[in-house]
């Protein structure tokens, strides 16, 4: 296993894992943010020279904020960044709608050049294709609850009874329908939390970004809100792109992860791959303490068909039969309940596998083969 990389900086980048540009509905390439009055200076010398990020305070007294990041999301996809505080997760996702402009590096949303649209342009953008949902709900206390979830279609000049409906809507989606005339004060914090979800929702911004949107909740509402978030964006096929400093949150969420030191991507996989095979020893510290049982799915554990019927003579027409994306927690408590093997079942319902409880044993050991 790789040594984690100490300042991110001159380094190997790993795969973007993802797709091009053109076919992304967003991609970075070569992404750069560097913060201080010689900002331009210093870049240039990183660029040059190789710098590491404690050269780069020293010479120029700047800081490294996101250090050569190229991502793709695809449509569609929950895209998740995951780090500590200081790594570079809310740097990053603010230049997706240019909240802050790179230093370096190519940004495109469906597969337009952010970097070349005017303000005017930007400002579209932001209105109409990307939401934001932050930690901080940012709602406006003297407006109600209901026109708090328009204003994104006041800016863009809806007429009041549109600006009603939709409204109307959208909190219907996060259960908060009949508080519309309320303040936002007369709301729970996680209730708050769901008028800033419907207000995004209510723009129908197909790409939504999310910074840590529930960090500051207690956990029984915030897995509740997981739950609703997931089942919503899961409906409306929105691309989303959210920050968590847990990693517990970022597996339950994400599509795939990304994890981020020092301004660095260090790895892009999927939760599974995440957590079964890190490719640096800071990931690994990450994962070490996860359980497997929600993250290693059937379609690691099982034996390929030919393999299986090679040793056991067994009609596979059989078996009890569970999806390939099913949790190890679910096999294990269909093996409780039946010793016979498990048929793995593909997209299509094709049987591409078994699982026994030898599978089971060796993948709660060590995940399973790949």
């Amino acid at each position: 296993m790789d040594a984690a990389p100490t300042t991110g900086i001159g380094m190997a980048r790993p795969s973007e894992n993802g797709l091009q540009a053109a076919a992304a509905a967003i991609a970075m390439k070569g992404v750069w943010k560097v913060f201080g009055l010689r900002a331009p200076e210093a870049m240039a010398a990183i660029l040059r020279e190789g710098l590491d990020k404690d050269e780069v305070v020293k010479r120029f007294g700047c800081v490294v904020g996101v250090a050569d990041v190229s991502i793709s999301v695809a449509p569609g996809e929950i895209f998740c960044v995951m780090g500590l505080s200081g790594s570079g997760k809310s740097t990053l996702i603010r230049h997706i709608n240019r909240l802050l402009e790179p230093s370096a590096g190519e940004i495109f949303v469906d597969g337009e050049d952010i970097l070349a649209k005017t303000p005017a342009e930007l400002r579209a953008l932001r209105s109409r294709k990307i939401g934001m949902v932050f930690q901080s709900f940012g709602l406006l206390p003297h407006r109600t609850v209901r026109d708090n979830v328009a204003l994104p279609l006041e800016i863009q000049a809806a007429n009041k009874q549109r600006r009603f409906d939709v409204a109307e809507a959208a909190l219907a989606k996060v259960n908060l329908a009949g508080w519309g005339d309320r303040y936002c004060h007369e709301l729970s914090g996680g209730m708050q939390q769901r008028v800033g979800l419907a207000r995004a929702l209510a723009a129908d911004s197909a790409i939504l970004l999310m910074d840590e949107p529930f960090s500051a909740l207690d956990p029984l509402i915030r897995r509740q809100l997981q739950d609703e978030f997931l089942a919503l964006s899961r409906s409306m096929g929105k691309t989303v792109v959210f920050i968590t400093h847990d990693l517990d949150e970022a597996i339950r969420i994400g599509d795939r992860i990304a994890i981020m030191k020092d301004g660095v991507i260090i790895q892009i996989d999927t939760p599974e791959e995440i957590v079964t095979n890190p490719k640096h020893d800071y990931v690994a510290k990450f994962v070490a303490d996860i359980s497997r049982l929600k993250v290693i799915t059937a379609g690691r554990v099982m034996e390929p068909v030919e393999d299986f019927s090679a040793r056991d003579s067994l009609d596979i027409r059989r078996l009890r039969k569970v999806a390939s994306q099913e949790p190890l927690a679910e096999l294990i408590e269909l093996a409780a309940q039946d010793a016979a093997p498990l048929a793995v079942t593909d997209g299509d319902g094709v049987v591409v596998g078994i699982v026994d409880r030898q599978a089971l044993l060796q993948g709660l050991r060590k995940g399973g083969p790949s």
